[in-house]
């Protein structure tokens, strides 16, 4: 494999990564808003009290991609940066804003002051932060990132329907990770709201995806043509094959299988992207090798990537283990 091939690899891991990890934040803050019932409230502290130790951590992943980004791909990042700088940049604000709002909405529950505004600007932002994420890779793939950037608007290359659809379905995969993380957690008398709300993100998401096909072949030609190759076709069957395996899991109640599958999901769905995507890095004239840096820097890059991952992978590990413990009940 070759020293871009490698340095992309490391970047859809790192992209993979932010989705199973800091998707399950975002969800959270998608369902703090639509979550209804008698118990509602109780869901929601839940939900907070989850993601409390763990937040800011999640978003390690988004900085490796960056940095993979503009160090391995220079002028990929510049010209992506040019071209999505409005979604990017509601990206950039919901983050900031999303954790200003969790943080002072625990100072002031603290304090028994009351800051109800923050719950809304808290899930308000966890709701376009996702969606936002989702337009920039559709445009990647629908074709409209020009490289280099050039005279291009700030509207060009992402406000076309199948960037906008692929935001729904970050939005989805979000909100389909929360629940099925939520299952371990040591809240037994909210089970069954989290297997309600892990059935119905399990069916949004399968819905959404299985319509972006046809959606694809209308308004991503190119990128529907390579998704039917042999290798993103078994992809997508395995991730179907998954996603019908978590609503399963939950039916059935297994509860310490259920993190597993919807990781399991949402990693094959992205595997079958980036299958389809490669060698390209924007679509649909922008190969990898085209765009990446001078041979030194890969292989600084690449020494440099492992030496710092034997600090903080572990770290990260022991992190997750303290705060991530099932019940015994469950067992």
């Amino acid at each position: 494999m070759s020293l871009e091939d490698l340095a992309a690899l490391v970047l859809f891991a790192g992209l993979t990564a932010y989705a199973i990890s800091g998707g399950a934040d975002f969800g959270s803050g998608v369902w703090s808003l639509f979550v209804f019932g008698r118990r509602a409230g109780e869901v929601r502290e839940a939900m907070f009290r989850a993601m409390g130790p763990v937040w800011e951590t999640n978003h390690v992943w988004l900085i490796l991609v960056l940095v993979t980004l503009w160090t391995a791909f220079p002028l990929a990042f510049s010209s992506i940066f040019e071209a999505l700088f409005l979604p990017l940049t509601v990206a950039l604000l919901g983050i900031v804003f999303r954790g200003a709002a969790f943080a002072f909405r625990h100072y002031g529950y603290g304090a028994k002051a009351g800051l109800p505004a923050t719950g809304l600007v808290f899930s308000i932002a966890s709701i376009l932060t996702p969606f936002a994420m989702g337009i920039c890779l559709g445009a990647v793939a629908n074709g409209e990132v020009n490289v280099p950037a050039g005279d291009q608007g700030l509207y060009d290359a992402w406000l076309h329907p199948f960037p906008l659809f692929c935001g729904l379905i970050a939005l989805a995969i979000c909100a389909f990770m929360t629940p099925s993380y939520m299952l371990i957690r040591p809240v037994a008398p909210l089970r069954e709201e989290f297997r309600r709300l892990g059935f119905t993100a399990s069916l949004t998401l399968g819905a959404l995806t299985t319509l972006a096909l046809p959606l694809a072949a209308l308004w991503a030609d190119e990128f529907a043509d390579r998704l039917l190759r042999p290798l993103p076709i078994a992809l997508m069957v395995s991730a179907a094959s998954m996603g019908l395996l978590s609503l399963v899991v939950i039916a059935e109640r297994w509860y310490r299988a259920a993190p597993v599958v919807a990781a399991g999901t949402v990693v094959l769905l992205l595997a079958a992207w980036g299958a389809a995507q490669y060698p390209y890095l924007i679509m649909p004239r922008t190969r990898i090798a085209d765009v990446a840096a001078d041979e030194g820097t890969l292989e600084a890059f690449l020494i440099a990537l492992p030496v710092g991952a034997l600090i903080l992978v572990p770290s990260l590990l022991f992190l997750f283990t303290m705060f991530a413990t099932a019940a015994p009940e469950d067992t």
